[in-house]
């Protein structure tokens, strides 16, 4: 019942993001077809998550922030189609090693690295828990960069606006090899990377950049 539900729902955001949005997607064959993969993509909007949702031809979960959705009843029916809470405050084992099953199994896991909405339209650092993913599931990663949507629903917006949306993918990363004197440091390393080449694929500025990474850790 769950997917009827959830390809109904994808259905329903496609068209009314063609309608509304002018929405486009780019790249999407950079999805694979099969196999577990991790998709990490900036956050801008609430409205990131419905329209990077059916940019992708396949069932997808969403790691999210654990306080999103307050109302239990939603967050229920939310984590039935394929939501897993997250707590940001620290590393949640539990959420992280229900996104490492899906993954295992064959399905998607997107996830957010920045953590948090940006409040003003400019990327943000990547979070550590990103590279704890990676490294657990040695998963390829697939840079997305959603554009448009802080235009349309910014942090404290109470009402949407129209503004053509886009969702771009780019293609799977490589990781180099670094020296990190501990784990924290090389999940670190890895959020910088991925950040990086999110901002590639959106072709603007890298929260990184004119930084040492020594510098980004300390800030």
């Amino acid at each position: 019942m769950s997917g009827v539900i959830y390809w109904g729902l994808w259905l329903l955001f496609r068209v009314l993001g063609w309608i509304f949005l002018r929405f486009r997607i780019d790249g999407g064959q950079c999805i694979p077809k099969t196999g577990g993969v991790i998709v990490a993509a900036n956050h801008a909007s609430y409205l990131d998550i419905p329209l990077l949702g059916c940019a992708i031809r396949r069932r997808v979960v969403f790691l999210g922030r654990a306080n999103l959705f307050p109302n239990r009843y939603l967050g229920w029916a939310l984590q039935s189609l394929g939501w897993i809470p997250l707590k940001t405050n620290r590393l949640d084992r539990k959420a992280f090693g229900m996104a490492l099953d899906h993954l295992k199994s064959g399905t998607p896991v997107v996830i957010f690295p920045e953590g948090t909405r940006t409040e003003d339209g400019r990327l943000q650092f990547g979070r550590p828990g990103i590279g704890y993913l990676v490294k657990e599931s040695q998963s390829q990663v697939i840079p997305a960069y959603i554009s448009g949507t802080f235009k349309v629903l910014p942090m404290k917006a109470k009402w949407p606006r129209l503004f053509p949306v886009s969702v771009s993918f780019g293609k799977s990363i490589c990781f180099p090899t670094r020296d990190a004197t501990t784990m924290k440091q090389a999940y670190e390393q890895i959020g910088q990377t991925v950040m990086e080449h999110v901002a590639r694929v959106g072709g603007t500025s890298s929260p990184y950049q004119g930084k040492s990474y020594e510098r980004t850790r300390s800030t």
